[in-house]
């Protein structure tokens, strides 16, 4: 594969270094005094009892409804967890698999929203090229560590 500037391996950690500031940045921007408050979870709810696929809301209700203080710090720190996990290269493909799956569920929950499904789309994409790429072999704590050859 011939590239510029960077090697292929190279291009790919910064896909996966990309993904990880998006991630941090969806932590970040968060209002955490309204979003550990209930504002977040309350404003999902709205959505998910809307939703035209009965199963997102079934399963809203039954998983995330109960516990939205719980979910709360879930998302907010899964999110955290997975932007620095990302960024430092640290359980790399751990971090990708969850960030994807993090993603997919974003995705069912926001289908109506446009702006939401471009947004998990492609970080999705990322997801999978940077997992599919072995992007931990480069610029990573796991290739310092010897983790996942």
């Amino acid at each position: 594969m011939q590239t510029i500037w960077l090697t292929g391996a190279e291009w790919v950690a910064v896909l996966r270094i990309g993904l990880g500031l998006w991630w941090l940045e969806s932590w970040r921007h968060k209002d955490k005094k309204t979003w550990f408050g209930g504002g977040g979870i309350t404003w999902a709810a709205g959505v998910a009892d809307k939703h035209r696929w009965g199963f997102v809301s079934k399963g809203f209700d039954r998983v995330v409804k109960p516990r939205p203080r719980l979910m709360a710090y879930v998302v907010a720190y899964a999110e955290l967890a997975l932007g620095l996990g990302l960024i430092f290269g640290l359980l790399t493909p751990v971090a990708l698999v969850a960030g994807l799956l993090l993603n997919l569920i974003y995705l069912a929950l926001m289908i109506h929203d446009w702006a939401e499904q471009g947004q998990n789309l492609m970080m999705g994409l990322i997801s999978t090229v940077a997992l599919f790429g072995m992007s931990w072999q480069t610029w990573s704590l796991d290739q310092a560590l010897g983790l996942f050859h």
